[in-house]
C-alpha cells in the first residue's frame, strides 16, 4: 500500500535496495511517517523554505518536509547506497530535491544558502551530530545563513545543548548554544521507532538564533569553557590556570572559589573577552 504522499512504505524502500543501516555511519533510519511529520512540524512552516537536511538515508523525512511544503530540499547523503531511492522521491517531486552526495562535515552549508529563508531538519548521524551543530553555531557572520534548527540527537545530547548553570548536564555546548541560540527539547522519540532501534531514546531539539548575542569571540570562548569544564570538579582558580586563573577571575568579579557549571553564559562571554 502507498504512504499518504503516494510513494511507497519505506519498509518497502529499504528492502527493495537492501538498505540496512551501518553502525559506522551512525545510521538508524526513521520508518514511521507521522513521525517524520511531527519532526518536520516542530521547524514551523516550511511554505517558501529552502530545508537543508543532512543524512536524509532512504528519504523518510525528506518525503515529510516535501509533503508539508517546503519550495526545496538539499539533502547531503554520504552512503552512495541511498541514492537511488532518494532518486525516487526527487522523481516525485520534480525540481525540488537536490541530493549531494558528500560528508556534511566538510559541507559548506552558507555558500548554498540562495535566496529566502533556510532552515536544517535532520535526523543527524550519531556521530557526527555534535560537531555539525557547533558548526552552524560559530560562524563569524552573524545572524547565520538559517532561521531555525531543528535536529534529533541522543537524549543526553539534547539535554546538554539545553542545559543552563546549576544544571548537571550544563557544560561547553550549553554555554555555546546558550550564548547564540534560543533552544528547547520538543519531544522524545523512543529506541522502537527507528530501524535498527538504538540502545537510547533519542530527542528533537528547536534552535532559533539570538540576533543580538553579547559580542564575544568564538575562539576565546572556546578556550576559556575548554579549560573551565576539563576540570569541572575543581574551583575555578585552579581549572583556569592555563588562561589567567585568579587573576582573570578577579578582572571578571567572578569568585576564584565557584565552579565552572555555576557560572552564567554572560559570565563566560566576560571571561572570554578579558583574555
Amino acid at each position: 500500500m502507498a504512504a499518504l504522499d503516494g510513494l511507497p512504505p519505506l519498509r518497502d524502500v529499504i528492502a527493495r535496495h537492501g538498505l540496512d543501516a551501518r553502525k559506522a555511519l551512525g545510521q538508524n533510519f526513521l520508518l514511521d511517517l507521522n513521525l517524520t511529520q511531527k519532526v518536520a512540524r516542530t521547524a514551523g512552516s516550511l511554505e517558501g523554505v529552502t530545508v537543508f537536511e543532512v543524512g536524509p538515508g532512504p528519504g523518510g523525512l525528506t518525503r515529510a518536509i516535501l509533503a508539508l511544503g517546503a519550495k526545496k530540499v538539499v539533502a547531503v547523503e554520504r552512503d552512495p547506497r541511498c541514492l537511488p531511492a532518494l532518486a525516487e522521491v526527487a522523481d516525485h517531486y520534480p525540481g525540488r530535491l537536490e541530493v549531494i552526495e558528500g560528508d556534511a562535515v566538510k559541507t559548506d552549508f552558507e555558500s548554498m544558502a540562495a535566496d529566502g529563508p533556510v532552515k536544517i531538519i535532520a535526523n543527524l548521524p550519531y556521530n557526527v551530530g555534535t560537531q555539525l551543530l557547533v558548526n552552524w553555531l560559530l560562524p563569524r557572520q552573524w545572524p547565520p545563513f538559517w532561521q531555525s534548527l531543528t535536529l534529533m540527537f541522543q537524549k543526553e545530547v539534547g539535554q546538554r545543548i539545553v542545559a543552563k548553570e546549576d544544571d548537571n548536564h550544563y557544560g561547553r555546548l550549553g554555554v555555546l548554544c546558550g550564548w547564540r541560540a534560543e533552544s528547547h527539547m520538543a519531544f522524545d522519540v523512543p529506541p522502537q521507532a527507528f530501524t535498527p532501534p538504538p540502545k537510547v531514546t533519542s530527542t528533537v531539539v528547536h534552535l532559533t538564533p539570538r540576533l543580538n548575542p553579547l559580542p564575544c569571540d568564538p575562539d576565546k570562548l572556546e578556550k576559556v569553557t575548554m579549560a573551565a569544564f576539563g576540570q569541572r570538579r575543581k574551583m575555578l582558580r585552579q581549572s583556569l590556570k592555563p588562561v589567567g586563573g585568579e587573576a582573570l577571575l578577579t578582572k571578571a568579579d567572578i569568585d576564584p572559589q565557584r565552579r565552572a557549571e555555576t557560572l552564567s553564559v554572560e559570565e563566560f562571554c566576560r571571561l572570554a573577552n578579558l583574555l
